[in-house]
Parts: structure tokens; sequence; C-alpha cells
């Protein structure tokens, strides 16, 4: 058997469509070679992204038709904020319309300018709302997450001599916070152990710094410590979860991911002084503070998913499934990101296309291959997501140049996962053929979204026949 069998049956369907190479061809070509700006239509597995696009369940279902759409006081955000205090222990919620307006909030009250945030490795979104208030997002990870070949169990780990270090050159006063990604997801949705989070806790005690999650994928985290922790073994994940969110001042939690649904998000806290100023500026940027960009029914069919995803069984089948695809392509010596993180399987470029030059962008190349091979939609993540230097104005090149195969919760079938994996396989056996891109158009912040690139020599396909 490939992995657990799925704690679900099937009760409906959508139909999907496969372009012929021609249309294929033609798409990613229109496209300017960066599948965030390909038509849904046009894609027949969609692995773009874990970010709202999972299978709500029928429980979550039931809950759409009891939305409270008052403007004041829906009866569903008393229940979100019910399942949050359950699941996750934190006293206060702000609701947002998804994870960044959640970033928002939270890190322009934080951070004031000439500040750092340390953090276990950037992501996109997190790093911009750090720096538009005039701070810096510092990479304190430990070095294992850099190599995709190292097997740590936890490279999500924060690096305490790093963070020591920073304290020491700026002070401790420079510091914001210190900002912990779950299931990191720049480094190939690697986890964080307890150990490691209970440690900065107490560091993070002795110096008086806020430590904020964030938890999008902290379901996903918690199944991880269970299956590879000591001590916690059989410890149901809900507990898990409580024990994780105890280290921490706060979180921002996007729910479009581990929350099954398909838009919304919050801020949570215990810390009155957060929450009053969060909740006073979510009426300006979001909605009132009861339902802060969601509809109500959006708030039910949330704070059911949050319930969900703390089920063993479906968090065992779900990391299993991603593992089943890391496999296939380990099988084959395709290079990835070893051990095979949480919501997505990450092939490093820079050895699939060593012939590449970095300033070729072998990730948005290679993601676009995937796509034009197969109908399948894949994303970059590496100096294209990165960005440029914000002091000198030079593109960043990471030592992670990965393409992302992300798994939707809930929507595809392990038959889908072989059919990727032979698409992948394919372009590995020639690989030598692919040429790289050129960058067209940028636009100032996240430019991954909408990039556009040509391919370097002039040719219908860049795979070459």
């Amino acid at each position: 058997m490939n992995g657990p069998p799925e704690p679900f049956k099937i009760k409906m369907i959508e139909h999907v469509g496969m372009p012929d190479q021609i249309r294929r061809s033609e798409a990613i070509r229109e496209a300017g070679y960066n599948t965030f700006l390909l038509r849904s239509e046009d894609v027949y597995i969609d692995l773009l992204t874990d970010s709202g696009t999972s299978a709500m369940s029928d429980y979550q279902w039931s809950g759409l038709l009891l939305g409270d759409e008052a403007y004041a006081g829906a009866r569903n955000f008393y229940n979100l904020e019910k399942a949050i205090q359950d699941v996750l222990g934190y006293k206060y919620i702000v609701p947002t319309h998804q994870g960044r307006g959640a970033e928002h909030l939270m890190y322009s009250y934080l951070v004031k300018s000439g500040q750092l945030v340390p953090r276990n490795m950037y992501f996109t979104t997190s790093k911009l709302h750090v720096e538009l208030p005039g701070g810096k997002m510092v990479d304190v990870i430990i070095d294992e997450a850099h190599d995709p070949e190292n097997l740590h169990l936890f490279k999500g780990n924060i690096d305490f001599k790093k963070l020591q270090a920073f304290i020491d050159e700026y002070g401790v006063e420079k510091i914001a916070f210190v900002n912990v990604e779950m299931d990191v997801n720049m480094a190939g949705g690697q986890p964080v152990s307890m150990q490691n989070l209970r440690d900065l806790r107490e560091f993070c005690n002795d110096y008086n710094l806020k430590i904020i999650y964030d938890a999008t994928r902290s379901s996903e985290n918690a199944y991880f410590i269970r299956e590879r922790e000591r001590g916690y073994e059989n410890t149901p994940i809900i507990d898990i979860l409580r024990e994780m969110m105890s280290y921490s001042d706060g979180c921002i939690y996007s729910s479009k991911k581990d929350c099954l649904v398909n838009i919304g998000g919050f801020l949570a806290t215990s810390d009155k002084d957060i929450f009053e100023h969060c909740r006073n500026m979510v009426v300006v940027y979001e909605g009132l503070h009861t339902y802060g960009g969601m509809a109500g029914r959006d708030m039910e069919a949330v704070a059911r998913g949050l319930k969900e995803s703390t089920s063993y069984e479906y968090l065992k089948y779900r990391i299993n499934q991603v593992r089943y695809l890391g496999d296939l392509l380990m099988k084959a010596g395709v290079p990835i990101v070893k051990p095979t993180g949480g919501h997505g399987v990450f092939i490093n470029a820079l050895k699939f296309l060593p012939h590449l030059e970095r300033k070729q962008w072998p990730a948005q190349t290679l993601a676009a291959a995937i796509y034009e091979d197969s109908g399948v939609r894949s994303m970059e993540r590496g100096a294209v997501s990165k960005g440029r230097d914000k002091e000198t104005g030079e593109n960043i090149f990471p030592a992670l140049e990965l393409v992302r195969l992300t798994i939707p919760r809930r929507v595809y079938t392990n038959t889908h996962m072989e059919y990727t994996a032979e698409s992948v396989i394919r372009l590995y056996e020639k690989r030598d053929s692919i040429r790289g891109l050129k960058m067209v158009y940028e636009p100032e912040y996240l430019r991954f979204f909408q990039s556009r690139f040509e391919v370097l020599e002039s040719s219908k396909s860049y795979l070459e026949t």
C-alpha cells in the first residue's frame, strides 16, 4: 500500500480538462513563463500552492449554511473565538481576510524603523511586512536548513548562536521580536521541535523579547513532533498544539492552509496590549473586529476546519501523501529537499539544472518546463522569490533554489502524484536540453507573483527536441 488510506470518501467531483501540448506551450508563453500568470482552466493538476485550495468537509460545508451575516457580533465570530481558545489556547483573537492581513496588523505594531526581526528563514509576505515599517528580517535558522541533502529531522529549528550574535551586535532594544514559522516553507516544509520552542522561550525570557509564530502550518508541525520527538509518540495533536503555542506571545495564522478553507485568517494572542492595538486597527484596514474581512459563513468554516486539522488520522494521511510523491522522485534520482516536508515536495533546481547560471533563473525555468510537459502547475521558491537587496538593489541568490510541488489537502489522489512524478522524471532524463530564462518585467513588491520572463534563445519551446 502506498501510504495510509484516505480517512474520507469522495462525495462530489470537479471535472478538469487536459490542454494538449500545443496549448500548454502557448499558455506558458502567454503567461511570461510565470506559473502564477497561467489561467486555471489551462492547468490539469494544480500544485501551485496549498493556500485556499483544500477540499472542505461536509461538516464545513454545512456550516456555511449557518452563516450569521450580521455586521456586528455575528455568532460565528464567537464560535471561531472558542475554537481558537480550545485548540490553540490563546485568549484573544482578531479575524482578518487572510494571513497577510494578520501580518500587517501585528508586524506594523511591533516593528519600529531600524529594528531587526530574527526568523527561522524568511517568507515573502512576512519579510515585506517587516520591511514596510522600516525593519529588517534576518535569518537565524540552523545551517542544516540550507542544505537540501541534510537529513536533520527538525531543520526549522532556531540557531541560538546566530540569535545571540544579532543581540550582541545590535543590542536587544534593536530586536522587535523573534519570529518562528511552523513547517518552514522556504526550507522545504521543515518542522520545528518542541524542545527548540521550549528553549527559545527561556532564551527570550532572559532578554524580555516577545515570540510571535507564523502558525499557518502548525498542525502539520505538531504531527512531525509526534512522529519524531521522544516523549510525544502517543500525545494527542491538540495537546501538542497547545504546548507549542504556550511558548509564544501570539501568532498570525493563514486559515487557508491547516484550517482547510478557501479564505480567512486571524491573529491570536494572550497579550492584551497587542490585542487592543490590533483590534483597533483591524477596523481601519479589514473590517469590524467581529468579522475582520470574513463573512460569517467563512468564520464558521474556519472554526470547524481548525478542529478537523487536529485529527491524527487525517494528518497521517496528509503527510504521507506528500511523502509518497517525494519517494517516487527520490527513487528515480531526482534531487529534492530531504527529509520530505509537510506540505509539498521541493525539487533542488540547482542540481536538476546545473548547466544554468543563477541569473538564468533555474527554478523559474524548471517550474515552467514541468507545466509545459504535463499541465502540472508548480512554483518557484528561490532567487525570484527572494527578491533584491533593499539597500544595494542587487538580486539575492539564496542557497536554496527550489521548485515547490505543493499538495492541496484532500484534493488529489495518489494516481495524480504518480502522474506528476512521471513528468518530473521525464524532464530529469532530458534535463540538459532545458534552456534558461531572462526576466523582462519586474514589479516593485513580491515580484514572483507578477514577473514575466522570456526564453534566452528564440524558440517556440525551450524544451529542445
